[in-house]
């Protein structure tokens, strides 16, 4: 297929083709309704013209005689211009004028008409107008001047024959010209506009080109490939805005897809691992009765631990796809952080740990009862594991819940040894452990679940700096 074809099958083309053939076909109509008109007021001028001269020669007929109008007649007739005159007697017999010969039909009936007529040239003689016996400036006959003219003839009241008009072939040279000129504008508006759309439609498939590239790089691999934006800010800026933001949206979520399959694999290991050695070890004809139930056990509690895992993934999928286990409806939500802070206070003074709550009471929320409670429950365990400073002081956990203007901030902050400002962001992510030796029970999704929780509802969650310790803040927008 050309190169041509290729193009013209392009919708920008076709409808850049489609717009330029409208402003075509609305130029010409519009040039051709333009000089119409100009024509036709070109020729309503000269017929209110010789309508104006009739009505004038008229009056000086009646009013000063006929000698009057002869004068009259006469000095008009030997002026140059498309002007033409006849007067004769009532048997329509030529007096004066620069047009001597009429048709009869003219003189008999008077009325408008057009016919072809000759008469001398001033311009081309030394005297006026004689119908006979004058001769041109080089002893032979006067020049002539022929044409076609629009005549009214009209009887005056003495019975004479006056035939006014108008030589039309200037006006005929003037709509030539006109329409000579429409022409030349039509064939200039068609190649400006071929040329303005050939323009238009190369630098539109040229941006279009340059994301369909794009597009093919990032199919064969190369997913750091972005649409290039221009400075012109156009809607295929924001169109390249938009694809970039979707193409880091999408390299972020393959990213941490890789990284989840990696930290899956290496968390899953070490537990399967486990679990095939006491099972291996329970299947030993050595094995003492004692030993075989304590690998059972041991295989119990590590396939519990890895049901717990399997099981926060889920609950991050479900969260992260929209789709939690219940719709969306006005809760309580000081009294679930209320219940939750409660029914871990005894765990907390187990560890050694004291709870203080500040929880604004009737505070409601429209959200998931089971995902806000499961984000408490593991921001609270979290606070547990590690509220416990290094100066060997007592460790502390404050809960509280405020609503501040159009939001609901859930803070639980720790007097722990809190989090490094770089890991801050990392640790919400999935099995994201800053403990490198993994010793501590857990599987690293606690905090991810939690932040999974606050996108569902719209806010946000973040960890800031409690000085010392930790300070965990889920703010959701409130109803």
């Amino acid at each position: 297929m050309s190169r041509f074809a290729q193009v013209w099958r392009t919708s920008t083309v076709r409808l850049t083709a489609t717009f330029i053939a409208i402003f075509v076909v609305f130029a010409i109509l519009l040039m051709g309704f333009i000089g119409w008109q100009s024509s036709v007021q070109i020729q309503r001028q000269q017929t209110d013209d010789i309508d104006r001269e009739v009505r004038l020669f008229q009056r000086i007929e009646a009013t000063q005689g006929i000698r009057a109008l002869a004068f009259a007649l006469n000095r008009l007739s030997s002026q140059p211009g498309p002007g033409v005159y006849y007067l004769g007697d009532a048997a329509g017999q030529y007096l004066l004028g620069n047009m001597s010969d009429v048709p009869p039909d003219v003189l008999i009936d008077p009325g408008v008409y057009s016919f072809d007529y000759d008469r001398p040239d001033p311009l081309g003689a030394d005297a006026g107008p004689e119908p006979s016996g004058s001769r041109g400036p080089d002893g032979g006959p006067p020049p002539r001047r022929s044409g076609v003219a629009v005549v009214k003839s009209v009887e005056l009241n003495n019975g004479m024959r006056l035939v006014v008009g108008r030589d039309v072939v200037e006006r005929r040279g003037y709509s030539a010209i006109i329409l000579q000129s429409f022409l030349v504008g039509v064939v200039g508006i068609i190649l400006f506009s071929v040329v303005a759309g050939g323009v238009t439609a190369r630098r539109v498939l040229k941006r279009i080109d340059t994301i369909r590239d794009t597009s093919t790089k990032i199919m064969s691999g190369n997913l750091s490939e972005r649409v290039p934006i221009t400075k012109r800010n156009d809607e295929f800026d924001g169109l390249a805005r938009n694809l970039n933001a979707m193409l880091d949206r999408i390299e972020q979520l393959l990213q941490g897809l890789k990284e989840v399959t990696d930290n899956v694999a290496h968390d899953l290991k070490t537990p399967l691992t486990r679990l095939r050695n006491q099972a291996e070890g329970a299947l030993r004809d050595t094995a003492s009765p004692q030993t075989k139930e304590k690998a059972l056990e041991t295989v119990i509690a590590e396939s519990d631990k890895l049901i717990q895992t399997f099981n926060a993934l889920l609950m991050i999928a479900r969260v992260e796809a929209g789709a939690p286990s219940g719709a969306l409806s006005e809760i309580d939500v000081s009294a679930i952080v209320a219940d939750v802070a409660e029914l871990y206070t005894p765990v907390a003074e187990d560890e050694g740990i004291e709870v203080a709550t500040d929880i604004a009471e009737g505070v409601t929320l429209k959200a998931n009862r089971e995902l806000i409670g499961q984000a408490m429950v593991n921001l609270l365990e979290n606070a547990i594991k590690y509220a416990k400073p290094e100066d060997g002081s007592t460790g502390k956990i404050a809960v509280s819940l405020k609503r501040a203007g159009g939001s609901v901030a859930i803070v639980v902050a720790d007097n722990g040894p809190g989090i490094a400002e770089a890991d801050r962001s990392r640790v919400l992510e999935r099995f994201v452990r800053l403990e490198k030796s993994r010793s501590e029970p857990g599987s690293g999704l606690g905090l991810a679940l939690v932040n999974a929780v606050a996108r569902l509802h719209g806010g946000s969650f973040r960890i800031e700096d409690n000085g010392p310790g930790v300070r965990a803040v889920l703010e959701v927008p409130g109803s």
